[in-house]
């Protein structure tokens, strides 16, 4: 069986002292695709962030149990919450090119952690690009401003400049909710190709989406983990009444 990359035990989560995360445990496994899904304000953003401590930014908020990642707890006090985001990548649900060429978009980060080799950071950024399947319509134009990328090109830059500081984890935030059908499928099969050599979580509100790119499903509800399968006996034969209804769109 793949190794477990996540170890999530007993967490919860809270905002101003209401708790939005109640109790998790869910493995996580290395070279899978976990899809999170649930309705609006169910905790799957929260959840995601947690990943990365990204909610420690949030004043008020506070965390319980134990998030470990290749057994190591990364709610730890001696945790370096810089170098864990540095092995977590993320993608958000809107695309956010910084307003700079398409070179300094992905080399970004590299330098931001300190590499200066200019040789090295070309090479990592073609590699970026590459993984990100952008590097054949973009590498006659890495001086052009990002904001000339079409929308999925746009999101594909941002996957790219994730992956230039050579994370071990990618969070995607509903990635593909503002593109069009064809840029969607783009970043559908990247996300597929990806999971060859990293351990990807992503939050969709697409249940079809969820079925076809997902090894593994999460349904979240009111801050709970109602159920936690692999995603084809949980879009086929679900153990929960709730979570059919949810699946097959009685609510939600």
């Amino acid at each position: 069986m793949d190794r477990v990359k996540i170890k999530v035990e007993d967490f919860s989560f809270y905002y101003n002292g209401a708790k939005t995360l109640k109790n998790l445990d869910m493995e996580i496994r290395e070279n899978q695709v976990l899809g999170i899904i649930g309705p609006s304000g169910c905790g799957k953003s929260t959840f995601l962030r947690s990943l990365n401590r990204m909610n420690d930014l949030i004043l008020g908020s506070k965390a319980e149990g134990k998030i470990l990642i290749d057994h190591k707890n990364i709610y730890a006090q001696d945790v370096d919450v810089v170098a864990l985001r540095r092995r977590i990548g993320m993608v958000f649900q809107k695309s956010n090119p910084f307003p700079k060429s398409i070179f300094d978009n992905v080399a970004y980060g590299l330098k931001a952690n300190g590499i200066k080799d200019k040789n090295l950071i070309s090479k990592r950024i073609e590699k970026s690009l590459r993984d990100a399947a952008l590097w054949d319509e973009v590498k006659d134009r890495l001086k052009e401003s990002a904001f000339a990328l079409s929308g999925g090109q746009q999101q594909r830059l941002c996957i790219a400049r994730a992956l230039a500081i050579e994370p071990e984890v990618i969070l995607m935030d509903e990635p593909a909710s503002a593109l069009d059908p064809t840029a969607t499928l783009k970043i559908e099969e990247l996300i597929q190709e990806l999971k060859q050599k990293y351990t990807i979580v992503i939050v969709t509100h697409n249940m079809q989406q969820a079925a076809r790119i997902s090894d593994f499903t999460a349904f979240f509800m009111l801050g709970e983990l109602i159920e936690y399968d692999v995603t084809s006996k949980m879009f086929t034969n679900p153990d929960k009444k709730i979570t059919e209804d949810y699946i097959t769109g009685r609510f939600g």
